[in-house]
């Protein structure tokens, strides 16, 4: 009965607080994304679509963070209650130690409430009663501990007893809207196509339609595109590019991945020796470009690719813009809804083509696109390397970091609420690579913070007792950690599916199709967790087991929704088994995808058709272009001709 009444008087007060937030109060909201100075704190939108709103996060690898600091007008002085919308991060894995812990400064004095201390879910903590002065006042986030606290938004209100709304997704949105004045959305125009999701497969996909005369809106959701192969995941590219039946697809990969993305070993099989003998001689000049994943976040090269990007005169560059639903009728995408994740500002983005290149598939599940996740069972593919049932088993997420040498020895502070570890069960390194990889059994779109969180543990954990208690620590007295990725590098979630469904045995027994297209090289990779023995918590480290596979065509239909009329896919969320993803995922080859994408959505621009019609009626048009290439090849760079 406690429970119950408790219960009712909160919802009261949340009502309270609806019914009384009107103009003549003096509420006020601050969404911390939207600071005038972020600081060293970082914005983080990966489970925006689970918690509501993008959120700032001190990720100082131990060191706290340059405060958040933000100015803002009072109507009227006086008495206010503070409210921040935040969580212990660390209370989901039963760790009580609140490695978050931040403080809030208003005009320079801090709030008596450390914040990040309490609440395993997003919430509203209680931040105590403050004094505004009338007019403009200053507010900053001081991060205590340097171990990603988090902060989503402030709200201060003169009704010192309502409650803001939690996690009802509708309310929080009607509450920014209201204390925010946020107009009504606006509409830039109407596009032939629009591509979700800014990684290499978005980036060819917009630029090769850009190129073939379609104008084109390229929204994503980081400040810089790239998606895995950006500076702030930071995997190299894989797969082969330059292959039969179409060896000039890939050229675009030339130039927007360039000479920095090729290893030793993809130089040496390459089938072009002119290309392998100018990539071998640049590696040479450029040792450092040779680390592939987990390097310095110069070789992933993000200005480069905003630069291709924003040359193209038909490309509208819609960058750190999130899509939140989707406008559909007759199983016809007409628009989509994007947000910026900055100063949540709302954009109607219509077009009559559309491309879903966010990985995860999110478009495509917007508009009720047919989709599957995790892995399909023997009896329903016959595959080899299927399960006997199916099962949720994705491949995982994976959170990269490396350490550096210096010439002085570094502290690292322990970490009780992180893994623990000995000598037996440490991994003894300064970086860690792909295999590093969490949440193979978790929902990798809904607990994506909880994967990303329980993958800092591990890194936070190994490195502390490698610092601390490590029997050979003295190895590790001078290495400081340099890089800790915060936004995760994921493989697999949704895969949306298309006219065909690209199976293992089809790349087995090379089973050929008349609408052939791009090239996959890469082995059939898939990942399982490594247990560690002596360690309770679930697996942070993976295994591959990976197969070589001959050069296979896949087949256009795989590119473009079964259900959904005008929506194309590129990237992971193609239209494959778990098995088959595997060998197509890699970003080279996702790359290629996003070129037939692009001249697929010409084709269809040019004839007023939609995607199907591409393969029914216009098969030999793609194949010319196809022939043809968009991209320059080669790297003249290198003075090797």
């Amino acid at each position: 009965m406690k429970n119950i009444f408790l219960r009712s008087v909160a919802l009261l007060a949340v009502v309270a607080w609806f019914t009384s937030c009107d103009h003549t109060r003096n509420d006020i909201l601050l969404e911390a994304e939207s600071f005038a100075a972020t600081g060293g704190w970082v914005s983080d939108n990966q489970s925006m679509m689970q918690m509501g709103s993008p959120y700032l996060m001190a990720h100082g690898l131990g060191i706290p963070v340059a405060d958040a600091t933000t100015t803002f007008k009072a109507t009227k002085g006086g008495d206010y209650r503070l409210w921040v919308r935040t969580r212990d991060w660390c209370l989901p894995f039963g760790k009580s130690d609140s490695p978050g812990r931040f403080q809030v400064l208003i005009n320079g004095e801090a709030a008596a409430v450390v914040f990040g201390t309490e609440g395993a879910d997003w919430h509203w903590q209680d931040g105590g009663i403050i004094t505004l002065r009338t007019g403009k006042n200053s507010i900053a986030l001081h991060d205590l501990t340097g171990f990603n606290g988090r902060c989503d938004a402030i709200c201060l209100t003169a009704d010192t007893v309502a409650i803001p709304p939690t996690n009802d997704r509708a309310e929080l949105d009607r509450l920014r809207h209201r204390l925010l004045h946020l107009p009504a959305p606006e509409e830039p125009g109407s596009y032939d196509l629009v591509v979700v999701g800014g990684g290499i497969a978005g980036c060819c996909t917009a630029i090769t339609a850009a190129r073939l005369g379609c104008k084109v809106a390229f929204i994503h959701n980081r400040p810089v595109p790239g998606g895995n192969n950006s500076s702030e995941v930071r995997v190299g590219l894989s797969g082969l590019i330059a292959q039969q039946p179409y060896p000039r697809l890939g050229d675009l990969m030339d130039e927007l991945g360039g000479i920095g993305h090729w290893t030793r070993k993809e130089a040496l099989l390459d089938t072009t020796s002119l290309r392998s003998r100018q990539i071998l001689h640049l590696l040479n000049r450029n040792p450092e470009k040779a680390i592939h994943n987990a390097g310095p976040g110069s070789n992933y090269e993000d200005e480069k690719k905003i630069r291709l990007l924003s040359d193209e005169p038909n490309i509208t560059l819609m960058l750190n813009t999130q899509v939140i639903s989707a406008e559909t009728r007759d199983n016809t995408i007409l628009s989509v809804l994007a947000k910026d994740n900055t100063s949540g500002r709302e954009y109607i983005i219509r077009g009559t083509l559309f491309a879903d290149c966010t990985g995860d598939g999110n478009l495509g599940y917007m508009a009720g696109a047919d989709f599957r996740m995790g892995r399909e069972g023997k009896a329903e593919t016959g595959e080899p390397r299927a399960p006997e049932q199916p099962d949720s088993l994705v491949m995982g997420t994976s959170v990269q970091w490396y350490a550096v040498a210096q010439d002085t020895m570094s502290a690292f502070p322990r970490c009780p609420w992180a893994l623990q570890f000995n000598d037996e069960t440490c991994q003894p390194l300064t970086r860690g690579d792909w295999n590093w990889e969490t949440g193979l059994n978790r929902n990798q779109i809904e607990e994506i913070e909880y994967i990303r969180d329980f993958a800092l543990r591990a890194t936070f954990g190994n490195w502390a007792y490698l610092k601390n208690d490590y029997k050979n620590k003295d190895r590790f007295a001078n290495k400081r950690l340099e890089w800790v990725a915060y936004i995760g590098g994921k493989r697999e979630s949704r895969r949306l599916l298309g006219d065909v469904i690209l199976s293992e045995n089809d790349i087995l027994n090379n089973t050929p199709y008349d609408d052939a297209t791009f090239t996959t090289t890469w082995g059939m990779d898939l990942h399982f967790p490594k247990p560690i023995a002596g360690m309770d918590e679930e697996p942070f480290l993976t295994y591959c087991i990976a197969p070589d596979v001959k050069p296979y065509a896949v087949p256009y239909r795989c590119l473009y929704s079964r259900n959904i009329g005008n929506l194309f896919m590129a990237g992971r969320d193609i239209s494959v088994t778990h098995v088959a993803l595997g060998t197509v995922r890699v970003m080279r080859t996702g790359g290629m995808m996003g070129e037939v994408v692009g001249m697929a959505a010409s084709l269809c621009k040019r004839h007023r058709a939609l995607p199907r019609a591409v393969y029914e009626q216009y098969l030999d048009e793609l194949k010319q272009l196809m022939t043809q290439g968009i991209g320059v090849s080669g790297f003249p760079e290198s003075g090797i001709r």
